[in-house]
């Protein structure tokens, strides 16, 4: 993918297939073996994009497992950055995120200044994404590692109030994430409620595990759901099919 054009294929995508599937390929928790596998079968499974990108890089090797990725696979690779260390020009665009649902300097504005330069030298196209933790039951990495409170998952009227500043703040999407590791996902009737509420796309991650979880966040009104730690251990390929399948209700279901 080149010129800019990602944002407007997850768009098409959105239009033509009723939903869109976003797989999240992790290289702190896959192995190198394990994520080209993936990427390399991705297309192949229905899914519509691939994001990359991890909470707390281990080791030194980003750039390396986003160039193995990029090598195998035609499907735009997204950055789905943990930081801003957590930047390539291998990929074709960047999530450029901001934690509105905190109140941590750092998330908000303090890792994009520091990544903004180096997004600009590569030429990665941006695509600003308001990024919003939903409560999940457990204590989640991204909670963890950015010092957050999630937004409760009763207050849809918070959730709904976040999002709308997203949008004015000129944002592309909204992302609400339940966090790796969740032991709930996003409810469908906060999805539901802010859906009606906004104007742009909704992406919903996090304890999402069976083609029924991705339907129903689709029917309730996101545009887009992301899979990630469902796929990290030897989950089959039919398996992500099925998967894919759910989240696309204007293509027919395989039987």
């Amino acid at each position: 993918m080149t010129d800019g054009h990602v944002f407007e294929h997850l768009l098409r995508v959105r239009e033509d297939r009723g939903g869109g599937f976003l797989l999240l390929i992790d290289p702190d928790r896959m192995t190198r073996e394990r994520c080209v596998a993936l990427a390399e079968a991705a297309a192949g499974c229905g899914v519509d994009a691939l994001l990359v990108g991890t909470s707390f890089m281990l080791d030194n090797n980003f750039n390396d497992a986003v160039t193995a990725i990029k090598a195998v696979t035609s499907l735009p690779v997204i950055i789905f950055p943990g930081s801003f260390a957590q930047l390539t020009p291998k990929a074709d665009a960047v999530l450029f995120t901001s934690l509105l649902s905190g109140r941590n300097a750092d998330y908000l504005i303090g890792e994009q200044v520091r990544g903004a330069p180096l997004i600009k030298w590569f030429g990665l196209e941006t695509i600003p994404t308001g990024y919003m933790l939903v409560e999940s039951g457990a204590l989640t990495s991204v909670q963890y590692i950015s010092g957050t409170m999630p937004i409760p998952r009763t207050k849809f009227d918070i959730a709904c109030a976040h999002a709308l500043a997203a949008q004015y703040l000129g944002m592309k999407l909204v992302y609400f994430e339940a966090g790796s590791g969740a032991v709930q996902p996003v409810p469908e009737d906060m999805i539901a409620m802010v859906a009606s509420y906004i104007d742009i796309p909704i992406v919903v991650g996090g304890g999402l595990r069976t083609p029924e979880d991705c339907s129903s966040r689709i029917e309730a009104g996101a545009s887009f759901v992301v899979v990630g730690n469902l796929m990290e251990g030897e989950a089959g390929f039919e398996y992500l099919r099925q998967m894919t399948s759910a989240a696309h209700p204007k293509e027919p279901i395989e039987v």
